[in-house]
């Protein structure tokens, strides 16, 4: 079984839903388990209707301008199926019916339950147009299979139940489901963290003994920088898993963080493609592989905090210090992407994904000097040499820390 995931840039519009019917006759068999996330940046309008409904402003016009753009999708597509139109409108009633009746103060559990949305959407598009064009699929509900806790916007996955719901499958179909999503034990939506849908594949594949899986995006393959910060880069033919954790960890946005390990635990063989050129070779992931060609890649990771604690008494940041900051941090689901420290102080570089930054403030101010630094971007070079170490930061640099091969840098984010 190969397991394909499609991402929201490619089935941004029905010229993009066409492209994927093209892929998949140059690229799949029967037996493939394709995952598909929300159309192009309905997730992030989504978001927005949780925010309205939080703050109790009208969002109905949004949600009508997000139900017309999918409806205009299936229009272009000239898909003909009452059926079809009926299940996308039960959608959005539903949805406008649970943000009506809701009077849940629980930001995550609403934001779970309203995003989801975006992915059953997709999907159920995308499956009725594949059958339209002669490519049989099964659509399932994920939510049915893939079972996490209860720990909204963040589900951690029950592998136990949900390898077992999986193994039930036939190998021999071609099935269609959502990236992103799951349930908890009351059947609740909930979701695996933002650009979830990689991790989701990943999940499928392990529990499916997947032959390989294989990401479809708009670039070639895992490119050794961001395109859109940096003017050259190169394509990575070969990397290995442990280069790739790497590169994830670090913040290269071509690869889920969580991605990895469930595909290294059983070596699924695991290629980034473009959906622009499907029969190139694009970036093979395997066991023991070299990185080939072995360059410095660079990772860019914007809108972070640097903040610096010292001691108000000047006594040493020891064990006990670091372990109360530390629960802290990991209570208010704040990353620490870079950390150094000295006898009296300690710098974090901090992600705050979910804006609970105030309250980590509050609660460290009474023990600590407290210096921050907001919209700070951090630099992450590996395999660097001095040619590449030498970026044009002269001035601008608020920290620097060197680990080996892999070199970081904090600059500060208005002067890029």
């Amino acid at each position: 079984m190969k397991v394909f995931k499609f991402g929201g840039a490619s089935v941004k519009d029905a010229e993009s839903v066409r492209n994927i019917s093209h892929v998949l006759k140059q690229t799949a068999d029967e037996n493939t388990f394709m995952v598909v996330s929300a159309m192009g940046k309905t997730t992030n309008a989504l978001e927005e209707i949780v925010k309205l409904y939080f703050e109790k402003l009208n969002f109905h016009n949004k949600l009508n301008q997000i139900y017309s753009y999918h409806q205009n999708i299936v229009d272009e597509l000239m898909i003909n199926s009452e059926e079809l139109n009926s299940k996308i409108k039960l959608y959005f009633e539903e949805l406008n019916t649970f943000l009506s009746n809701s009077n849940s103060s629980h930001y995550s559990f609403v934001y779970d339950q309203v995003v989801g949305i975006g992915e059953l959407v997709s999907t159920t598009i995308i499956s009725y147009y594949l059958n339209s064009q002669g490519i049989e699929n099964t659509w399932l509900d994920v939510r049915k299979y893939l079972k996490t806790d209860n720990t909204y916007r963040e589900g951690k996955v029950n592998w136990e139940e949900t390898e077992k719901n999986f193994k039930n499958l036939n190998r021999q179909k071609f099935y269609l489901t959502q990236g992103f999503l799951g349930s908890d034990s009351e059947n609740f939506t909930t979701t695996l963290g933002r650009e979830g849908s990689d991790y989701t594949a990943a999940i499928i594949a392990f529990c499916m003994d997947a032959d390989s899986m294989t990401i479809w995006k708009d670039v070639p393959g895992v490119l050794n920088a961001d395109p859109r910060y940096f003017s050259e880069t190169q394509l990575l033919n070969k990397i290995s898993y442990e280069e790739a954790i790497e590169l994830a960890y670090y913040g290269a946005s071509v690869i889920h963080p969580k991605t990895m390990q469930p595909l290294r635990q059983k070596k699924i063989p695991f290629f980034v493609k473009s959906f622009l050129h499907p029969t190139q070779e694009g970036t093979q992931i395997q066991d023991e592989f070299m990185l080939d060609p072995f360059v410095t890649c660079y990772i860019l990771k914007r809108e972070q905090t640097l903040i610096t604690l010292t001691s108000k008494d000047y006594s040493f940041i020891t064990e006990d210090k670091f372990s109360k900051i530390f629960f802290e941090l990991h209570k208010l689901s704040l990353k620490v992407n870079l950390m150094q420290n000295s006898a009296i102080s300690l710098s974090l570089c901090l992600e705050d994904k979910f804006n609970h930054m105030d309250e980590f403030m509050q609660s460290i101010q009474g023990d600590y000097l407290v210096e921050i630094e907001k919209d700070v971007s951090l630099y992450t070079l590996r395999h660097f040499d001095e040619k590449s170490a030498l970026l044009d930061l002269a001035g601008k640099e608020l920290l620097r820390q060197h680990i080996k091969n892999t070199l970081q840098i904090i600059v500060k984010e208005e002067w890029l």
